[in-house]
Formats: C-alpha cells, sequence, structure tokens
C-alpha cells in the first residue's frame, strides 16, 4: 500500500479560539455528535451537545459544575504542561471530542476515543482496521475515559486494539518506544485490511512522532520532509530529537559507536538504504513482543 499521495484530511480543531460554531451547555453527562459531512476538509468537525429539557431550565446539580470545572482545569493543566515540555504553541480541547487528520491512505493521527460511539465512527466512517494507543493507563485515568466499554466496543466491530504506551512530554520514553511502537503500525499497515488510527492523547505528539518515524523509515523519506508532510496536515510539534536518537538506535552496530548526544543538530536526519534496510529489519523482528 503506498505511503504518499494521500486524500484530503480533516483537520482538527487545535487553537484556543474556535472557527467553528460549537454550542455547549454545562450539565452531568453532555452527549457530544459528531455534526461533519464529508468534503469539508479544512474546516474541522462541529460539535452538537444536546441537553435534557430539565437542565436547560437550569436544574443541573452542583456536582455536575464541579465536575465541569475539574474538566476545564485538566484542560489548562495539561495544555501549559505541553507547552513547557513541547515548547509548542497549540491545545488540546478534551470538551470537543475525538479529532483527527488523516495522512496518508492508510494511517491516521489524531486524539484518544472518548466514548464506544468514537469507535463506531471511526469504523463506520473512516473504515479504520486497527487502533494503535500510546498512551499510559495514567493518562486515561486522568481524563476520566472509561476505557473498558472502548476496547469492547473495538472488538465488537472488528477493529484490533493495539496499546505500545510511552510516557507523555518524556523524550526518552518516546525514544525507547518508537521502534515497538512502529513495529505494530507497519504490521498493522501491511495487512492492508482497513486504515490504522494512531492516538495518544491529544495527537500532537507522541502519535505524529510515531507516525513520522514509519514514514522515515519505511517510505523512502527523509525525516524532514515526513515530520514537515505530517504537520502540514496537522498542527503539532512531535519531538524530531527523539526519532533521531531512536533512528541510531537500531542503526548502531559498533559499540565504541560516539554517543548520540555528542552528534551534530542534523545528525541521523537521513540515513543511507543499508542503514534503513537494517531498521525495517530489526522494527520486523519486534513484531509479537
Amino acid at each position: 500500500m503506498s505511503c504518499v499521495g494521500a486524500k484530503s484530511c480533516i483537520s482538527p480543531v487545535l487553537t484556543s479560539s474556535l472557527d467553528n460554531e460549537m454550542f455547549l451547555v454545562v450539565k452531568k453527562k453532555p452527549f457530544c455528535s459528531f455534526m461533519a459531512s464529508k468534503g469539508h476538509s479544512k474546516m474541522g468537525r462541529r460539535v452538537s451537545c444536546k441537553v435534557s429539557e430539565n437542565e436547560i431550565e437550569g436544574n443541573s446539580s452542583s456536582s455536575s459544575i464541579v465536575s465541569f470545572k475539574t474538566k476545564n482545569n485538566n484542560m489548562e493543566d495539561y495544555n501549559t504542561a505541553m507547552k513547557k515540555m513541547m515548547r509548542n504553541p497549540y491545545e488540546y480541547h478534551h470538551d470537543l471530542g475525538m479529532n483527527y487528520t488523516q495522512i496518508t491512505d492508510s494511517l491516521i493521527v489524531g486524539s484518544q476515543p472518548q466514548k464506544p460511539e468514537d469507535i463506531d465512527h471511526l469504523k463506520q466512517e473512516e473504515n479504520v482496521a486497527y487502533i494503535l494507543n500510546l498512551q499510559q493507563d495514567s493518562d486515561i485515568e486522568y481524563w476520566g475515559i472509561d476505557f473498558e466499554p472502548i476496547v469492547k466496543r473495538c472488538k465488537v466491530v472488528g477493529i484490533r486494539h493495539m496499546r505500545r504506551p510511552a510516557k507523555d512530554f518524556d523524550p526518552d520514553s518516546l525514544r525507547s518506544q518508537l521502534p515497538k511502537a512502529v513495529s505494530s503500525l507497519e504490521w498493522a499497515i501491511s495487512e492492508g485490511k482497513g486504515k490504522v488510527y494512531v492516538h495518544c492523547t491529544a495527537g500532537l505528539g507522541r502519535a505524529p512522532a510515531v507516525s513520522i518515524a514509519y514514514l522515515f523509515w519505511f517510505c523512502d523519506m527523509r525525516l524532514n520532509t515526513a515530520y514537515d508532510m505530517l504537520t502540514s496536515k496537522r498542527p503539532c510539534g512531535p519531538n524530531k530529537t527523539a526519532i533521531r536518537g531512536a533512528t541510531y538506535d537500531l542503526t548502531k552496530n559498533d559499540p565504541w559507536k560516539e554517543p548520540f548526544e555528542s552528534l551534530p543538530d542534523h545528525a541521523f536526519e537521513n540515513i543511507a538504504d543499508w542503514e534503513r534496510k537494517l531498521i525495517q529489519e530489526r522494527i520486523r523482528s519486534l513484531r509479537g513482543t
């Protein structure tokens, strides 16, 4: 399956100001449904949050308001950490629901599914056959995601759910986990049974980094070419140094080789054919681990 020539993508809402109309009412359990039609690839997805008549009249309990404030605080804290650690201006808006971008014909990068209905959407609207989840358990718990029903729904609709956890905002953890994550991604794409949905929490760091590493190692792209291609479609700030470091780790044969940290900033932004072949062999050997 081709790695290039992807069709137009659905761009996520990632900025602090909303370009698209959104209705949001504080309530106990908001039901958010996608209102996007195909073809509006540059507009993102409009989210409609419906409430009952009682809730519109202001009969929501105080606990629901506290819950809403907690989620807002979580978003603020998360975005502050992301801007500090990743040094990028992007924000994650959990209250807007799942968002994603199609990168190639077989690869989608996005944020975490939040409910079983998100799985139905991915299956029915995007022909997703595999989900690669890069979150740690603590990430899922932080956002209050009821994870078990999501995994069960994947099984019901025929989506293979895979996990390759990496610590958020941690370049060293990402570097060490990239080979196994790319191994799962490469295997899923090679199966050719449908699209692969790669996600972390926000879809701005770990998930795009894994996808860029796949494009770099398996699609004959230079690192900067793969990086620019993905970030032009989905504005995000994955750690390029972690990808370079993982590339170095996979190609290192000589125990006396110069440490990666002492190499110039542009080192391993491109690789020779024999290095790419070696990387591919080592990545494929990780299948099933």
